[in-house]
């Protein structure tokens, strides 16, 4: 289980950035879709594993193969794109601009909502067959975790918003040090054991996940979530965006950058 030492992964994680910056508009939104997609599903299967079994540790043990599946695969949440591109830009490689960045922010996350909601619509079709029948129960357990994880922050006002960008912060701590333990080993099976752990702990944890509420939240409304789309938006999906963003390049991309690129062996940039 070959390991690479951090200013080795440090390293491709800058690589990693700057790639996704230049790389084209067909192929970041169709990557970004099927991530959304994948991990969308993911939480399908975790939420009836949950719903099922009673034993929300179960599920949060087995939603990770989704995360791991995704990334084996070679696609992009926005989650991790929060952090490796920066990196680009503060290393100053050639030709990475902030432009540049918040292009690849805004591409991956329109892929990510479009697989995501994909995903909800057709969950939604099976947990009500074809919307000929009331939700199942999983489906009543969707709706009933959009109506929460919205106006019962909003119950809360100042302090409830508060709680939701913590929330974000924390989930995208554990989120990108999985995206980040995908490049410290050179194996399938290190790259999994490495992504597991902390996708194990955010999910178990309930931390707020923005492409991942973008499939809860929709199929919630579909399924009867006593809640609205500003509801969604307002007391969830923005917040939790700039809760990922922070907390990931933060906790995870600004340390490990910071501390290790010192050492990092001297790379071959790129021409302008």
């Amino acid at each position: 289980m070959a390991y690479l030492a951090p200013s080795e992964f440090v390293t491709k994680m800058v690589d990693a950035g700057e790639s996704k910056i230049f790389m084209s508009t067909r192929d970041t939104v169709i990557r970004a879709y099927m991530a959304g997609a994948i991990l969308a599903l993911a939480a399908a299967f975790a939420v009836t594993i949950n719903v099922n079994t009673g034993v929300t540790i179960v599920g949060a043990a087995l939603f990770p193969v989704g995360f791991c599946m995704l990334y084996l695969f070679g696609f992009d949440l926005l989650t991790g794109v929060f952090v490796l591109s920066p990196l680009a830009l503060i290393d100053k490689r050639p030709g990475v601009t902030l432009g540049g960045v918040l292009r690849n922010w805004g591409l991956v996350f329109i892929g990510n909502f479009a697989g995501a909601f994909t995903v909800a619509v057709m969950m939604a079709i099976v947990f009500t067959f074809g919307f000929s029948s009331p939700p199942d129960k999983v489906g009543q357990v969707i709706g009933t975790i959009g109506e929460s994880r919205t106006v019962g922050y909003a119950a809360h006002g100042a302090a409830g918003m508060l709680t939701l960008f913590i929330r974000g912060m924390l989930c995208n701590w554990m989120v990108s040090a999985g995206v980040v333990g995908a490049m410290i080993s050179t194996t399938v099976s290190g790259k999994v054991i490495a992504m597991w752990m902390p996708i194990m702990l955010f999910f178990y944890m309930t931390f707020e996940h923005s492409i991942v509420n973008m499939f809860l939240f929709p199929s919630g409304l579909m399924l009867g979530g006593h809640f609205t789309i500003m509801d969604y938006l307002i007391w969830n999906e923005i917040p939790t965006v700039v809760g990922n963003l922070v907390g990931g390049l933060a906790f995870t991309g600004l340390t490990l950058y910071t501390t290790h690129i010192k050492t990092a062996p001297k790379r071959q940039r790129l021409a302008a």
